[in-house]
């Protein structure tokens, strides 16, 4: 019986794969081409939809000069960049151990290197784009750093891909309203664009690997596999928006940091971009009670 499931797991899994690797070859983008580069910014736009800045809806943003309004969500956008650099370069590396020495032949196979292949492209857009905007790299606390160091080394099946849909899935509803948004950086609005069409397969493609991995695991399994993608989950969201950008803006950081903290428009935003992400989770049975506790916690769920 456990033959016949896996086999049949495993054509699931080329099949996806397969119309995925199609997908690629007949939907894909180079950033070098397609990003206007030279193209001068526009002083009055934002670098994300002002409903997306994390201090929408407070205070302090009432009291803020539109030009700091728009400095700091271009602060924003390219620490979330920078941040998806950082997971960007784990991820890859987790794909490759998990593709290592497995048949080249595989549709899975090829998919993955193609995956790695997007990811090289978006953190090298994502960087050009942050220079572009004139903001520094945001890097995460020296803490996650080391973490993250820990997960790209010992993280494989479905840790590693939930993980990985953890990052993209958050980023993905984020970067849909950017790509809309009149009022942002026509440069923001590009990227944002590629990224969401690419990314999407690797979404399809972590959404199939977590199935597979998960057919049949222990109840034990299942609860150690939640938890530890939660504390993933945490440790990005914690490092998304840097504390430095509040200061980048001309604000007092302190206030900043906790009128965010308390922010009640930014936390439904986030549990709202969430939703199928949770959904999905709960039917892997990767929503345990202890996991959602960690996504309550961030305001995922």
């Amino acid at each position: 019986m456990t033959t016949v499931r896996n086999r049949s797991l495993t054509s699931a899994d080329e099949d996806v794969s397969q119309r995925l690797l199609e997908s690629a070859a007949l939907l894909s983008y180079d950033p070098a081409v397609e990003v206007d580069w030279d193209a001068p910014l526009p002083a009055d736009l934002y670098g994300l939809n002002p409903e997306w800045s994390t201090l929408y809806g407070t205070a302090l943003w009432a009291e803020m000069t539109q030009q700091q309004r728009v400095t700091l969500t271009r602060h924003e956008v390219c620490s979330i960049m920078s941040t998806g650099i950082w997971f960007e370069m784990i991820l890859q590396q987790m794909i490759l151990r998990d593709q290592y020495v497995k048949n080249p032949a595989r549709a899975e196979f090829q998919f993955a290197l193609t995956e790695i292949a997007d990811e090289c492209r978006h953190s090298i857009m994502f960087a050009r784009a942050c220079e572009k905007m004139g903001v520094r790299s945001y890097v995460p606390d020296r803490m996650s750093v080391e973490l993250g160091r820990l997960f790209k080394t010992v993280a494989n099946a479905e840790v590693a891909y939930g993980g990985i849909l953890v990052a993209e899935e958050v980023l993905d509803v984020m970067q849909r309203d950017w790509m809309r948004g009149e009022d942002v950086l026509p440069i923001v609005r590009t990227t944002s664009k590629i990224h969401v069409l690419e990314e999407s397969r690797h979404m399809k493609f972590a959404r199939q690997e977590i199935r597979e991995r998960m057919d049949g695991v222990s109840a034990a399994r299942r609860r150690t596999s939640s938890v530890i993608i939660a504390v993933v989950a945490y440790v990005i969201l914690k490092n998304m928006v840097n504390k430095g950008v509040y200061a980048a803006a001309g604000l007092d950081a302190e206030r900043a940091q906790r009128e965010a903290r308390h922010n009640e428009h930014y936390k439904s935003m986030l549990r709202s971009s969430c939703a199928h992400l949770m959904d999905f989770l709960g039917r892997s049975g990767l929503l345990t009670a202890p996991a959602a506790a960690v996504y309550k916690r961030i305001n995922m769920l």
